[in-house]
């Protein structure tokens, strides 16, 4: 595997990682005990923290890359493993 490939692999890894990391410890104004702003949505954060987030989105990245290349070199998980309905009839006749 090309180490352009791993680079690419990781940053999708990093980009999913944030967006599921991004609702995991943050708290509304009601949760906080805190006054809101007026024309303040329901929903916003109180305690955002985008660093917290991207440093939990890069060690989970870099674990799910690990564990991708390790798949790729070792071959425990294949095509074969997932392909639940066979082989679709003509597939590969010419």
């Amino acid at each position: 595997m090309k180490l352009t490939s791993i680079i690419a692999i990781y940053l999708l890894f990093w980009v999913m990682s944030a967006f599921v990391l991004l609702p995991f410890g943050v708290k509304t104004p009601d949760e906080a005990g805190i006054a809101k702003v007026p024309g303040q949505a329901e929903s916003a954060p109180v305690n955002f923290r985008p660093g917290r987030v991207a440093l939990r989105a890069t060690l989970l990245s870099a674990v799910l890359t690990g564990l991708y290349i390790a798949n790729y070199i070792q071959g425990w998980i294949t095509v074969d493993d997932i392909n639940f309905f066979g082989t679709p009839p003509g597939y590969g006749e010419s």
